[in-house]
């Protein structure tokens, strides 16, 4: 008898695992827009974090359907390598690019000393500069607006760009980089300076279906790319994704 019971359980770990939901990662900045999306939609579960590490998650065989980046590069390794549909891969959505402070601060000129004066003693925070979207954006930013030698050493760098606006409304960085929807849903930052959209490459949200994804993911892929959730998105302040950017 136990021997028996013993090769059922054995047969139900070894059988496949039915997910009743739609697994999808998405990049941090997504959250309020995508929260509202999955619960419009129903049998949405969303998992958040940094483009670079979902990115690496579902290239180490994380069992996500839709993956929704903040950057077109890291959407590049995962079709490249093979772990999402090509022919699903697109643009979705856009953004811009801010500099925050506490909300008590006043604005900051992005030129000169302005931000070395108001940063004092403290760090910048971004996300990290090499892998972080909203890092690399930032990096490019500073460096085409002659910043990035005198304030490169005073970065606060972190996984993500939620993390980047905590440490400002927490007063733990002065200032920090973030995308503008970020600063919107946080009433202890405020928007202190705007970067120009051609001091950095356009900010591009792309998504993908996994080779794994089912037609209810292709269902609500196609929900975030159709009028309803284009609605949403813009809604918080997202801009519509360029046409024609490749």
């Amino acid at each position: 008898m136990m021997t028996r019971v013993f090769c059922m359980m054995l047969a139900m770990l070894a059988a496949p695992v039915l997910r009743a939901e739609t697994l999808v990662f998405a990049a941090a900045s997504l959250k309020e827009p995508l929260d509202e999306l999955a619960e419009a939609y129903g049998d949405v579960t969303v998992s958040y974090g940094g483009s670079s590490t979902l990115a690496r998650q579902v290239s180490f065989g994380a069992p996500a359907d839709l993956v929704l980046l903040a950057n077109a590069d890291w959407m590049a390794v995962l079709q490249d390598d093979g772990f999402v549909v090509p022919e699903s891969v697109a643009d979705f959505a856009g953004n811009a690019l801010v500099l925050i402070g506490p909300a008590e601060a006043g604005d900051v000129l992005l030129h000169g000393y302005g931000m070395a004066s108001a940063l004092g003693d403290g760090r910048l925070a971004i996300g990290l500069t090499e892998a972080v979207p909203a890092g690399i954006y930032g990096k490019a930013a500073l460096v085409h607006l002659n910043l990035w030698e005198p304030l490169s050493w005073r970065l606060a760098e972190v996984d993500n760009v939620r993390a980047a606006m905590a440490l400002v409304a927490r007063k733990q960085a002065p200032l920090g980089i973030v995308y503008a929807t970020d600063a919107r849903v946080s009433d202890d930052v405020r928007v202190v300076a705007r970067f120009p959209a051609a001091a950095h490459p356009p900010i591009r949200y792309v998504g993908a279906l996994t080779v794994q994804a089912d037609a209810q993911a292709a269902a609500f892929w196609d929900f975030v790319k159709g009028p309803d959730g284009q609605a949403v998105l813009q809604d918080v302040g997202f801009l519509p994704p360029q046409q024609g950017v490749k």
